[in-house]
């Protein structure tokens, strides 16, 4: 790989971070399945892979049909600012219930609802097919035959943020042995919920 070949990729690599590193709902939820070490693997893997897809779709200049079809965000922003409202109810619940909230591994109905949780969080999110898709996509074709090279490096942010958060949240773990800093984090992702599924809600009506 030559140096412009680097530069391109690198290019990649920061604007994928700068797109994801972000507080929002995938990552809070990333966060708290990491803190409680609960499919923490199948997790990250589902969000690199799905950035992979909107990425690689991006750079294919997928993001002009999509961009040609309001009607897709639109739909995706009524279904993801109602999933994430549902879960806010969800999180606010456990800040009532800190018993129930434990640092153990999951079980497979619970790394199974926490795989769907995960897939709703990303693809019902309709800013990630502007970001991902539609601005990745135009930022990596103005890099030309390098564009595939920025797309990689774009990924590579992506694999990278995602497991530094998963399995650098266990660090966090002495600290949520006690059920008010669960409180605490419930509140936070009780709030963050809520605020991005009215605004999805109300940027889709």
């Amino acid at each position: 790989m030559g140096t412009a070949a680097l530069t391109s990729a690198a290019a990649g690599f920061g604007t994928g971070l700068s797109l994801i590193v972000a507080i929002g709902s995938q990552n809070a939820f990333v966060l708290r399945q990491g803190i409680r070490r609960e499919a923490v693997l199948p997790v990250v893997a589902v969000c690199a892979a799905s950035d992979l897809v909107l990425i690689v779709a991006g750079v294919a200049g997928v993001g002009a049909v999509v961009a040609a079809w309001p009607p897709l965000l639109t739909l995706a922003g009524l279904a993801g600012g109602g999933f994430l409202l549902c879960y806010a109810v969800l999180a606010a619940r456990r800040v009532l219930r800190p018993a129930a909230m434990t640092t153990e591994g999951a079980g497979a109905g619970s790394r199974r609802r926490a795989l769907l949780a995960c897939l709703a969080m990303t693809w019902l999110n309709p800013h990630v097919y502007l970001d991902t898709v539609l601005l990745l996509g135009s930022l990596a074709a103005g890099h030309g035959a390098l564009r595939w090279e920025f797309g990689l490096g774009a990924v590579l942010g992506s694999v990278c943020w995602f497991a530094a958060l998963g399995y650098g949240a266990r660090l966090l773990t002495p600290v949520f042995a006690r059920p008010g800093a669960w409180r605490v984090l419930d509140t936070l992702i009780a709030a963050t919920m809520a605020v991005l599924g009215a605004t999805l809600l109300a940027g889709a009506l």
